[in-house]
């Protein structure tokens, strides 16, 4: 993606008590400054691939065999196809926060050219750092949920962007109808991976959503509540991702083996089936 300037003008999020210096603008594109100077919106998406063990992207019908650079080709490939259609609209993804919704976040971001955002990093830092969020979200969970709000206000009335939303996003109408703004997908990724992923790397998730220092039948067992808990919610996106029914579909024996580039190319081709009906409806509404 093309090196951008920072522009002149900032945009202000107008949290409960406080405002923060967030987003800068110049023209429609946005700029954002990073809590981490390593961080690239747009990674190498070689850095972002799992193992392959036997499974490969594939056109939906069979198992390929093809090779991790030329899976990217077909993703991108895919991308290319998908974008005159899809005129820049964002991409909203939902459901359990996990490393594979972000991989797949960030490779869909970089293949169709698009900025990729984290909703929860962003809020975290408005309020000044992981730390100061996490002492906002336990003394006043829904000023924060209110927090998200103002974030995806801003990120709604933008396009060209894919945005890992938090579970905030799908907790109110208001959030909803700000989602709604673009294609929302939802990445369902089974529990036991997630509870992996926790286990792994404590700082998903924080003390006042799980017990991060569970074992892992707990972390499992408060990871489902979560689930329940927000599930009503994932289920408004407009299409569902599923790790299991893409590993069906593939023929793996192990979910291990789905790729972050499988996972994407589905995601593609669910924003190509939602676009197509949407060119159709707008075809069908103009006059003779």
């Amino acid at each position: 993606m093309e090196k951008l300037s920072v522009s002149h003008m900032n945009a202000r999020f107008a949290f409960p008590n406080r405002s923060f210096d967030f987003l800068q603008f110049k023209h429609s594109i946005f700029f954002l400054k990073f809590p981490n100077t390593n961080q690239n919106p747009n990674p190498n998406p070689n850095l972002l691939r799992l193992r392959r063990l036997n499974c490969s992207v594939s056109d939906g019908t069979v198992p390929s065999s093809v090779g991790a650079t030329d899976s990217t080709l077909v993703v991108k490939k895919k991308a290319a196809e998908v974008s005159s259609d899809l005129k820049g609209t964002s991409i909203f993804l939902v459901g359990m926060k996990s490393s594979l919704k972000t991989s797949l976040g960030k490779l869909l971001a970089d293949a169709l050219r698009y900025y990729y955002f984290d909703s929860d990093s962003l809020v975290e830092e408005a309020v000044g750092g992981a730390l100061a969020a996490k002492s906002f979200r336990e003394s006043d969970t829904k000023g924060f949920y209110e927090s998200e709000t103002e974030v995806l206000k801003q990120l709604s009335s933008m396009g060209r962007l894919v945005v890992s939303a938090g579970n905030g996003a799908v907790i109110s109408p208001t959030n909803l109808a700000l989602v709604r703004h673009g294609i929302s997908l939802w990445i369902d990724v089974p529990l036991d991976l997630v509870a992996r992923d926790v286990t792994e790397d404590q700082s998903q998730f924080t003390p006042s959503e799980i017990s991060i220092s569970g074992s892992y039948p707990e972390v499992k067992d408060e990871l489902g509540a979560l689930y329940d808990k927000y599930r009503a919610g994932y289920a408004t996106a407009d299409a569902i991702i599923s790790v299991q029914k893409v590993a069906s579909r593939l023929g793996c024996d192990n979910l291990d083996e789905v790729t972050t580039e499988d996972l994407t190319l589905e995601a593609l081709k669910e924003i190509e089936k939602l676009t197509r009906v949407k060119k159709m409806i707008e075809e069908a509404a103009r006059p003779f």
